[in-house]
């Protein structure tokens, strides 16, 4: 069974990231972007602009994506799970199955919030990054791409 879980974008196309090592969040372009040159390549892990550890691609969900994704896991499998049981036992003269109602809740969806600012990295500027506006003014980040670091 696949169940589709979305996640919110911002206002810019950006999602919210955690990085699976220092655990600060940011934000990354959900997609390409305009400037992205047609030979690129896509890494084979990503470097957090925060702390500069890399993780693989699917390592980065926040504490609230993956308590969401799970919430709608659950909503839709509840449903499924009853209607797969109604029907192995339709016709059945020894058994009868009455599915429940379905009483988990209807996850709330997330909302992202326009909170932080775009960073372009000199080295891979069609990889832009939303940071917190403290985090901008205190230090070095890395290159989500390649994980120079670079001044803000």
């Amino acid at each position: 069974m696949e169940i589709p879980v979305e996640y919110p974008l911002d206002s810019d196309g950006f999602l919210r990231r955690e990085c699976p090592s220092c655990t600060e969040e940011f934000k990354w372009h959900n997609g390409p972007t305009d400037a992205r040159p047609a030979d690129a390549v896509d890494p084979h892990a990503y470097t957090c602009p925060l702390c500069g550890e890399q993780a693989a691609h699917d390592q980065w969900f926040t504490q609230a994506q993956v308590q969401y994704g799970q919430e709608v896991a659950m909503f839709y499998a509840t449903d499924a799970i009853n209607h797969e049981m109604k029907k192995a036992f339709r016709g059945s003269k020894n058994i009868k199955f009455t599915p429940g109602k379905n009483t988990q809740p209807a996850p709330t969806p997330l909302i992202e919030p326009d909170d932080m600012l775009i960073i372009e990295s000199p080295c891979h500027p069609w990889e832009p990054v939303k940071l917190p506006q403290e985090r901008v003014d205190s230090g070095p980040v890395f290159c989500l791409v390649c994980g120079e670091s670079f001044s803000a």
